[in-house]
């Protein structure tokens, strides 16, 4: 009976270490990208690996008596259970906004995502998200620092074969760098993800502090801060000027063949919108400052004329007096409010804009249902413009900046375009959000996806033109662009971060002053349209329709 016994903790004993040291291989080896290694050659790419990493660690364990072999094989899990989190969080970065997680400016962006949670599954369903992250993330620090302590142990009682092992894998490791040799999909045989990781995140301290102190430089350099009030956006006095933001209209909405058309034939009825109305456009595009999400960094780059990448950025800019679009419209004589649906906590940096009236979703008496992150319809918010701003008699003139959200991820469900007439309070919405297919049916199939994003683009561009068609007298100048490309479902993982954006008015002088831009006539850009860092157009634009701007 001992001996079965024996055998049995024997065999566990075995299947335990080779637990360990399977955990221990994998977080060394995998990527911070899940398209780094295509699912159908995971494992061959995993196995065929050799880390540096653990080599080192090996070799610095063997030398080491046993009470100071323990504590550093603790320190070594702890560190490589923590770099493993980072990876998971990067692939979620990465798949959602196109970039690695930035562990020291990003910390901010949970908060925004277990709101968004809660919009989308409920509190109840958001907490229990949180939580299950909060425990796995525990179980992955405990579970490899048990490991690394465990194989250190084994690795101490057999210390002999190791040496030798740990000699022919490092020589092997040597060679094969040397070589450049890859097995599959060119992953390097020669691993060391895990130090490059650890190096590029110890990195970003001093990194970031640099990019603080070069954008405090940055933020002082305004060649429109003292142009006297009478001599800003001379040429628009006398006009009304919406900038409204299209969530995710991104340059792939009008160029991927994958799903483009829907977004084109839109974009052609829109245009004999306009047409019947009597406006034109011209369109073209801006490079974002960020991608599949981070809207705000978008929106603050647009009317900053900053380039505003970062979440310290963002911080710093708003506790500056920074001359933005809206200010500078306000100080021009306009006045300036904000549509803001997607506006749900207090919002401080509304007073950095410039604003002289915010409405949020608080303000903007919706009654209807929400279509998941999006709190209303976007033809429902801009019927509020025209109740409560654009619609007044006896006004001066207005600048009002519009957010759009139906487009926002998961893009699912999706409102109808209803007569203007017909929305009342939303309630109208109720049936129809109802009978509409969900993110649960749409996210099950990746080409419903790209469908569904491009139907919700259509909807924002239509909801915008039908407003012109319907509402707009002959002073109204409107521009409207996309935020950002949408996350790397629709649009893979190397897109561009273009956007389009166009400029509709029916006065032709408005746009024969932007005609050396080189913009594309009508709302589709052509392939060959130029293309500006987002944080340059605040300048063009007020260079153009202020005194220096004027046509010769």
């Amino acid at each position: 009976m001992s001996q079965i016994k024996q055998h049995v903790r024997h065999v566990g004993g075995a299947v335990l270490t080779t637990l360990a040291a399977l955990l221990v291989f994998l977080e060394l080896v995998m990527p911070d990208q899940i398209t780094r290694l295509p699912p159908g050659n995971f494992w061959l790419n995993a196995l065929v690996r050799i880390p540096i990493e653990a080599i080192v660690a090996v070799a610095v364990l063997l030398a080491l008596p046993g009470r100071a072999r323990r504590v550093l094989a603790t320190l070594l899990g702890l560190t490589l259970g923590l770099l493993t989190i980072v990876k998971i969080v990067d692939m979620g970065f990465f798949a959602v906004l196109a970039r690695e997680f930035d562990p020291v400016l990003d910390w901010v962006l949970f908060i925004d995502g277990y709101h968004f949670l809660e919009d989308s599954i409920g509190k109840f369903g958001a907490f229990a998200v949180a939580a299950a992250a909060i425990l796995l993330s525990a179980a992955i620090l405990a579970f490899t620092a048990f490991s690394v302590r465990r194989l250190s142990r084994v690795l101490a009682e057999h210390a002999r074969p190791t040496r030798h092992a740990t000699f022919a894998l490092a020589s092997a490791w040597v060679i094969l760098a040397v070589l450049g040799v890859q097995i599959v999909g060119g992953v390097p045989v020669a691993a060391q993800a895990a130090a490059e990781l650890a190096r590029d995140t110890a990195l970003k301290v001093p990194q970031d502090i640099a990019d603080q102190k070069a954008f405090e430089r940055e933020v002082q350099i305004d060649a429109f801060r003292n142009l006297p009030d009478d001599q800003l956006l001379t040429a628009l006095r006398g006009k009304d000027v919406i900038i409204g933001f299209v969530e995710s209209y991104g340059r792939d909405a009008v160029e991927n063949p994958e799903f483009n058309g829907i977004v084109l034939d839109q974009l052609r009825t829109d245009e004999a919108k306009l047409k019947s109305a009597g406006f034109a456009a011209r369109t073209g595009y801006l490079t974002s400052s960020t991608s599949g999400g981070g809207s705000w960094l978008a929106h603050s780059t647009f009317l900053s004329g900053l380039w505003i990448d970062n979440q310290q950025r963002y911080r710093s800019l708003v506790n500056s007096d920074r001359l933005t679009m809206t200010r500078a419209f306000k100080r021009a004589g306009f006045r300036t409010v904000g549509i803001e649906p997607g506006v749900t906590y207090a919002w401080p940096e509304g007073q950095f804009y410039g604003y002289d009236q915010v409405y949020d979703v608080h303000s903007l008496d919706y009654h209807g249902p929400m279509l998941s992150w999006s709190t209303m319809p976007d033809q429902y918010a801009m019927r509020q413009l025209q109740k409560f701003e654009y619609g007044r008699t006896s006004r001066g003139p207005l600048m009002a900046e519009v957010t759009l959200t139906s487009s926002h991820t998961p893009w699912a469900p999706l409102p109808k375009t209803l007569p203007w007439d017909q929305l009342g309070d939303g309630s109208v919405y109720g049936p129809i959000i109802k009978q509409a297919e969900g993110a649960g049916t749409i996210w099950k199939d990746n080409h419903r996806v790209r469908e569904a994003y491009a139907t919700s683009i259509a909807y924002s561009v239509d909801t915008l033109m039908s407003y012109v068609q319907k509402y707009a007298d002959d002073n109204l100048v409107m521009v409207f662009l996309g935020d950002h490309q949408p996350n790397s479902i629709v649009v893979g993982q190397n897109a561009s971060k273009d956007v389009p954006i166009s400029i509709v008015a029916k006065d032709p002088k408005v746009l024969d002053r932007i005609k050396s831009w080189g913009w594309t006539d009508g709302l589709t850009p052509a392939p060959d349209a130029p293309v500006w860092p987002m944080n340059e157009f605040r300048d063009k634009f007020l260079t153009a329709y202020s005194p220096e701007g004027e046509p010769h």
